[in-house]
């Protein structure tokens, strides 16, 4: 049994956005609040250098989870450790050392580098608010940088719109890297390229999490990509954590109906005959979400009970599940 103390423990966190009309509106129209519960009540630990992918449609809550894992995003509720030590102690000048340890790479290459930058100073930058490394230094890091996300030394002067969409999530890459840190926010971050470029920026990160010792959280809808990067996966619905599994239990013998509607929606990769349920339905409404078990209006196996109570969350080995048919054991073998 793993003893060692995860590197990320995540304790019932919630956040919560204020989505009100403004305040004369509300009073002349007699609304009441918009509270938007984006994330709300999820909890996981990752072990350091294992990947955790979380997966789910889009609204479900996973780039708000990646926001208030770096300190964009403060918490409504809860708690975040990192390495044994609150995440709120991140907030102000006395947590630069703590974010210097946890670095994000965005979604989108195209907006997350600042165009009027060179592909030098924009690597370094990180290096000037965390480190007092002298320009020599600098200048030498951001050379080996570029040489570890494939790019040349030379690139350093030139301008992002100058490299293609897989060159710029290099460099974003790189720009993560330049303070050494240990852990990795990964905001869905090959979704903006092309298939075969996505499969060369996979492999690189997949080659510097082994040569470096890196932990990252993974966040995409893709789950294929999700099968080729993940030690476990998270599967988001509605702001929570419906299942947690490892890779290959989550693939081959999904528990939760809401995680076999995701794999239905792909190609079996097992080769084993995987068995598909098919869902109907759309999402709620987030500012309106269903009583009781969130998933119920969608789900094919949906008793009165879901209706009403929010299921507890069922602990099978490595397993995470949080429905009612899990726990009572309820067939769900038939639609």
């Amino acid at each position: 049994m793993n003893t060692e103390r995860p590197l990320i423990e995540v304790q019932d966190a919630a956040r919560w956005f204020d989505v009100s009309a403004p305040w004369l509106e509300r009073v002349l129209a007699r609304k009441p609040r918009s509270i938007l519960r984006a994330v709300d009540g999820v909890s996981f630990t990752i072990r350091k250098g294992e990947t955790l992918a979380l997966v789910g449609e889009s609204g479900c809550g996973k780039s708000t989870i990646a926001r208030m894992l770096v300190g964009l995003y403060p918490l409504t509720r809860g708690n975040i450790v990192f390495d044994g030590e609150p995440l709120s102690r991140m907030q102000g000048s006395g947590g630069l050392a703590m974010r210097k340890r946890l670095q994000m790479i965005f979604q989108d290459p195209y907006a997350s580098l600042n165009p009027r930058w060179r592909v030098g100073r924009i690597i370094a930058e990180p290096m000037l608010a965390h480190t007092k490394m002298t320009e020599a230094e600098r200048n030498e890091r951001v050379d080996a940088l570029l040489t570890q996300v494939g790019l040349h030394p030379a690139d350093k002067s030139r301008y992002p719109h100058q490299f293609s969409g897989g060159q710029r999530q290099r460099i974003s890459i790189a720009r993560a890297l330049a303070v050494n840190p240990e852990f990795l926010v990964c905001d869905e971050p090959t979704s903006a390229l092309d298939v075969s470029v996505q499969a060369q920026v996979l492999n690189i990160m997949k080659d510097l999490q082994r040569n470096l010792g890196l932990t990252y959280l993974f966040i995409s809808h893709n789950l294929a990509v999700v099968h080729h990067v993940a030690d476990r996966v998270g599967v988001m619905y509605l702001g929570r954590i419906v299942e947690i599994a490892d890779r290959d239990t989550l693939f081959t013998q999904p528990r939760h109906p809401y995680t076999r509607m995701l794999l239905s929606a792909i190609p079996d990769m097992t080769g084993k005959g995987t068995k598909r349920t098919p869902v109907a339905g759309e999402v709620p409404n987030p500012l309106n979400p269903p009583t009781g078990c969130t998933f119920h209006p969608r789900c094919p196996f949906a008793r009165e009970q879901c209706k009403t109570e929010a299921p507890p969350t069922v602990v099978d080995g490595s397993s995470q599940i949080a429905c009612h048919g899990v726990a009572q054991g309820w067939s769900m073998d038939k639609v």
